[in-house]
């Protein structure tokens, strides 16, 4: 795994952040040391989609980055056939996720599509995973992107999300981030690297309250919704069409 250090040196312009090659070299460093209890969150994420599978019915996993869900999911699934949808917008993304594939039993059960997932027909699914990506999205595109899942889910599908989110409470946001930027440091990154990465993301990601997520969902027509894992301004969502 190689270390992330892109933002180690000082940058006279911080460029926008992006999923280019450079990124995608450290991206596994980067999101073990950048995002808490990573690894639990895609471990219980196969787990439940696995569990919330339908025979003969997709799974999408939409912003699938390298391919860290696909890959958990594959070592669940065994031997069990199944057929997956993995999107993502990075053409580098998608080169390192493909390889990883290459050797790995049941690896042409997913197919890797390059678009964005705003223009990604869903049809046929029991299963739809968006994991720390609707945050990279317009918000005015959010809405429909949810209610075009929740069309396309089969009954008793589910849609499992992990995002950065923010407090409504700027007190609390405040207290969150603090927390955020002390989990980095002790994870080796220094003041300037956290900084930097910050000036990156600006107008990039754009993180939302949970009231916010979760009246989405129910605008959708989502009833049963959960928040199965919480980490200061991480959260993890579980929504049920019943």
């Amino acid at each position: 795994m190689k270390k992330d250090t892109l933002y180690k040196k000082p940058k006279k312009t911080v460029p926008p952040f992006e999923f280019n090659k450079s990124v995608v070299d450290v991206f596994d460093d980067m999101i073990h040391r950048s995002v808490p209890f990573y690894s639990e969150r895609l471990t219980r994420m196969s787990q439940l989609a696995a569990m919330f599978y339908q025979n003969e019915s997709r799974i999408y996993d939409l912003g699938c980055s390298n391919g860290n869900f696909g890959l958990h999911f594959l070592g669940e699934m065994g031997k069990k056939p199944f057929d997956m949808i993995a999107v993502d917008s990075s053409n580098a993304m998608l080169e390192a996720y493909r390889k990883r594939l290459s050797d790995r039993p049941n690896g042409d059960c997913i197919k890797l599509i390059l678009d964005n997932i705003e223009n990604v027909v869903i049809e046929n699914t029991s299963v739809v995973i968006i994991n720390l990506t609707l945050q990279f999205l317009p918000v005015s595109e959010r809405d429909d992107i949810v209610r075009r899942i929740f069309d396309a889910l089969l009954p008793q599908g589910i849609l499992l999300m992990t995002e950065k989110v923010i407090h409504e409470n700027d007190e609390m946001t405040r207290l969150q981030q603090d927390f955020y930027y002390r989990y980095k440091r002790e994870n080796g990154y220094s003041n300037l690297e956290i900084s930097q990465k910050r000036d990156a993301l600006e107008n990039v990601l754009i993180p939302e309250a949970i009231e916010t997520h979760i009246k989405r969902f129910q605008t959708a027509g989502f009833r049963t919704i959960d928040i199965f894992q919480k980490w200061f301004n991480f959260s993890s969502f579980i929504c049920i069409k019943s």
